[in-house]
């Protein structure tokens, strides 16, 4: 398994988590983003910096992601586009896209993008706390108990 990381929007606490549960689990990680990013010294931790520009790191992973990989995004349509290659994906709460629900986020996000093209104020994500934090520490946790030593 390689965990691979759509960084540009990740939260900190994410990535300290990731951080600490590869280097635990020596599972390879790669955080990509348009942007440069700090890692901390490791032989299975590395950042790849793509360019700028409309979902080119969500190409890049696409593109690098094999069945069984981890993806952490809170993209929907790159989660649909890993999914579909036999991924596993899971938003920085630790929800997991599958196969049975990716349709319906799919929906919902473009209908939520409809009513703010609308003018319609849908307000936003509730705030990044200890409660998602520890979802997602806890998924994380689960998925990698699942894998092979």
């Amino acid at each position: 398994m390689h965990i691979w990381v759509d960084a540009d929007a990740c939260p900190r606490p994410v990535k300290e988590i990731l951080f600490r549960a590869a280097e635990r689990k020596q599972v390879h990680l790669t955080l990509v983003a348009n942007q440069p990013l700090s890692t901390p010294p490791s032989k299975v931790i590395r950042s790849v910096q793509v360019g700028a520009g409309f979902d080119v790191a969500d190409n890049h992973i696409v593109q690098q992601a094999k069945a069984g990989d981890l993806v952490i995004t809170a993209d929907i349509p790159l989660a649909a586009e890993v999914v579909a290659k036999g991924c596993t994906a899971i938003n920085p709460r630790g929800e997991p896209y599958t196969k049975e629900n990716i349709r319906e986020r799919l929906n919902m996000r473009d209908f939520m993008d409809t009513l703010r093209s609308s003018g319609i104020d849908t307000g936003g994500p509730a705030a990044y706390g200890q409660k998602e934090r520890q979802a997602f520490a806890n998924t994380l946790d689960r998925l990698l108990a699942q894998q092979r030593p």
